[in-house]
C-alpha cells in the first residue's frame, strides 16, 4: 500500500485562511467562461485522461469505461461488470481492500448507465497514488471467482430484479427506450426477472467482456481535485497492464449508431400509474449530436416548479394545474450519438390522461408560435442554469468527459455550451417543437390501461402498439394488423362473460379437435386430468367429482344459459 502523509498536515491546510486582509489577494468565484470549470485532458501511457484542479482537500477519482448495456456482449454483462469492481484481484483480496479504503477514509463505488460504467473513488487529497493503483488493478487483475459471482454477485442482482417488478416509472422508462431505440440504446438498464441472466453469466464470460470493456481505447481516466501533472505520472505507472487493444478471439463491442423508430407500448400493472410520451432529442455535446434548442425546449414544457410556493413559468406547470394527482416532468436524456426528450407523468390514472392531452396541445401552440416571448427568455435562462449547473456537479462531469473522452476525444467544457443555449432563437423552438409532431412519437404507458390513453386518443398517431402484461415479456412492437386481431379477439371473450383461463380452455379444445386423428389423441392423453374435488356443506363431505369433468359441465351450463338469454 502507498503510504500516505498524516491528517495533521491535511488539517492544518483545511483551517489555513484562504485569502489574505487584503482585499485584492482573495479568490473570486469562476464564471461560466472561467477555465477553472473545465478539464485539461492528456494521454499517459495510451490511456486518456482529463483532471480539473479544484481547490480543497478531497479529490474524486473515476474510470469511465465504453461498457454500459447498449455495448455489453450479453444480457447482464454490464451490471455483472459492475459488481466485480473491488472484488478479490490476484494481488489483495476484496476484504484487504474494504480495509484499506476505511483506513484511509475514503468511498468506493460502482455504478453503469446505457452506455458506460463508472468506478471511482472519493478520499483525501493526498491519497492519490494508493486510490489510482486500485482502479488499475480492477482493470487488469480482478479475478473473477465462481464463488464471488454465484454468492454475491448473482444474488445482489436478483434482489435488484425483484425492485424492479414493483417501480412502475422504472418499467415505463425502459419500455420507451425499447420503443424507441430497439436495441443498443434500448436495452433495460437493468435486466428484468424475466432475462435468464445465469444462461449468459459465467466467470469465464465475464472476464473475457472486461478485456474488451478495459482496453486503453475503450477507457478514460477523469478526476476532480488532483493536478495535471500528478495524475499523468499515476496513471502512467499504475495502468501498464491494460491491454493496448480488444483481444482479437474476442467479439468486438458493438458501436453500430443509434437508430430511432418510435412506436407504442402498454403494460399492465396495479402497483401505480406512469406514462411516457418521448421524441428525438438532443444527444451530448462532445458527441456532434448536440442541439440546444431540444434543451431549451425541455426548459420551456418543465412540469416541475424550480422555485418554492410556486407551481414554475413552464407550459406544463400552467396547463396542468387542475391534475393535482398527477406529477410531470421533461428531461432531455442525452447519449453519444442520439437523445431522448421524455415528459414523464406519474399518479392517478384519470390526472395522466388528462395531462397528457394538455401536453399534445401546448406542443402545438409552441409550434404555431403562440408563446409568448418571455416565456421564451426563461426557458433559455433555466436550460443554461442547469446545464451548466450539471456540467459544474462533480459526479456528474466525471461521467460525461470520461465518455467525451472516450468517444471522441474531446473532455465536456462548459464554454461552448453555454455559448450554443444563448444562440437559441424563439424561430429554432418553434421548429423543433413542429419537428416533433411531425415525426414519431414514443408512448409507453404503464398501470391501468383501462384508463390510460392510447397514442391515437390524445391526437399523436403511431403505428405500431405492443400490449403485454407486466409479467410476460413480449416483443416491444407488433404490427397493426396484428394488434387489431387481439383487440378483436379479446373483446369477443369478454363479451361472452367468459374469463380468460376459460377461454384459453375453449380454444385449446377447438384446437385439439381440428387436429387428424393420431395427433388429436396424443394431444388430449396431455390433457387428461384425474384431479378429484368434493364439495363440504354443513360439515359433511360430498360426492367425489373429477375435476376435469366437472369444468366441462360447468362451460356446457354457461354457453346454454347464454344461448337461451340471447
Amino acid at each position: 500500500m502507498v503510504p500516505r502523509a498524516s491528517l495533521a498536515r491535511t488539517t492544518r491546510r483545511v483551517l489555513a485562511p484562504q485569502c489574505s486582509k487584503r482585499p485584492g489577494h482573495c479568490r473570486t468565484l469562476a464564471s461560466a467562461k472561467s477555465s477553472s470549470y473545465n478539464y485539461e485532458t492528456g494521454e499517459a501511457n495510451g490511456i486518456k485522461f482529463a483532471s480539473r484542479d479544484l481547490p480543497g482537500p478531497t479529490t474524486q477519482l473515476a474510470l469511465v469505461a465504453r461498457a454500459g448495456t447498449r455495448f455489453q456482449l450479453y444480457p447482464g454483462f454490464a451490471e455483472g461488470l459492475e459488481k466485480f469492481a473491488f472484488k478479490s484481484t490476484y494481488k489483495r483480496s476484496s476484504l484487504r481492500i474494504t480495509r484499506e479504503a476505511e483506513l484511509l477514509g475514503g468511498e468506493l463505488f460502482a455504478y453503469h448507465s446505457r452506455e458506460n460504467l463508472v468506478i471511482g473513488a472519493k478520499f483525501l487529497r493526498e491519497d492519490l497514488p494508493y486510490f489510482t493503483e486500485l482502479l488499475g488493478e480492477v482493470v487488469s487483475k480482478t479475478k473473477f471467482t465462481r464463488h464471488e459471482l454465484h454468492e454475491e454477485v448473482i444474488r445482489v442482482i436478483k434482489l435488484g430484479q425483484k425492485s424492479i417488478l414493483g417501480n412502475t416509472g422504472e418499467m415505463a422508462l425502459n419500455s420507451a427506450h425499447a420503443v424507441a431505440f430497439h436495441r443498443g440504446l434500448g436495452t433495460a438498464l437493468h435486466p428484468t426477472s424475466s432475462v435468464p441472466i445465469t444462461q449468459y453469466l459465467h466467470e469465464g464470460s465475464l472476464e473475457n467482456f472486461s478485456r474488451a470493456a478495459y482496453a486503453k481505447p475503450n477507457f478514460a481516466i477523469v478526476a476532480n481535485g488532483a493536478g495535471h501533472d500528478e495524475l499523468s505520472k499515476w496513471v502512467g505507472e499504475f495502468f501498464t497492464d491494460s491491454p493496448a487493444s480488444p483481444p482479437k478471439n474476442l467479439p468486438p463491442i458493438e458501436t453500430k449508431p443509434s437508430k430511432y423508430y418510435g412506436g407504442e407500448e402498454r403494460i399492465a400493472h396495479d402497483g401505480g400509474n406512469n406514462m411516457i410520451i418521448a421524441f428525438p432529442g438532443s444527444g451530448a455535446y462532445t458527441g456532434g449530436h448536440y442541439k440546444p434548442e431540444i434543451a431549451v425546449l425541455s426548459s420551456l414544457l418543465g412540469g416541475q416548479s424550480y422555485i418554492k410556493w410556486s407551481p414554475g413559468f413552464s407550459l406544463l406547470a400552467r396547463a396542468t394545474r387542475a391534475q393535482t394527482q398527477a406529477h410531470v416532468s421533461t428531461r432531455n436524456l442525452s447519449y453519444s450519438d442520439a437523445g431522448l426528450l421524455t415528459i414523464s407523468m406519474a399518479g392517478n390514472a384519470q390526472h395522466i390522461r388528462e395531462a397528457s392531452e394538455a401536453i399534445v396541445e401546448i406542443l402545438k401552440a409552441i409550434s404555431g408560435g403562440d408563446i409568448a416571448k418571455e416565456d421564451i427568455q426563461k426557458a433559455i435562462a433555466n436550460a443554461k442554469f442547469r446545464t451548466l449547473e450539471a456540467g459544474q456537479n462533480i459526479g456528474t462531469g466525471l461521467e460525461l468527459t470520461g465518455a467525451g473522452l472516450v468517444q471522441s476525444g474531446k473532455a465536456s467544457q462548459l464554454d461552448g455550451i453555454a455559448e450554443a443555449i444563448e444562440g437559441v432563437t424563439e424561430d429554432k423552438v418553434k421548429k423543433a417543437a413542429g419537428s416533433l409532431l411531425e415525426g414519431k412519437a414514443t408512448v409507453s404507458s404503464v398501470g391501468d390501461l383501462f384508463v390510460l390513453p392510447f397514442a391515437e386518443e390524445i391526437g399523436l398517431h403511431n403505428r405500431e402498439i405492443a400490449l403485454r402484461d407486466s409479467k410476460f415479456q413480449a416483443p416491444s412492437s407488433i404490427n397493426n394488423s396484428h394488434t387489431s386481431r387481439l383487440i378483436a379477439m379479446s373483446s369477443t371473450w369478454k363479451a361472452a362473460g367468459l374469463t380468460y383461463n376459460r377461454y384459453l380452455a375453449v380454444a385449446a379444445r377447438v384446437v385439439r379437435r381440428s387436429l387428424k386423428e393420431q395427433p388429436r389423441l396424443q394431444a388430449e392423453r396431455r390433457g387428461e386430468m384425474d384431479l378429484r374435488f368434493a364439495k363440504w356443506t354443513n360439515g359433511k363431505q360430498g360426492e367425489n367429482k373429477n375435476l376435469a369433468n366437472a369444468n366441462s359441465s360447468a362451460m356446457a351450463d354457461g354457453s346454454h344459459e347464454q344461448q337461451q338469454s340471447s
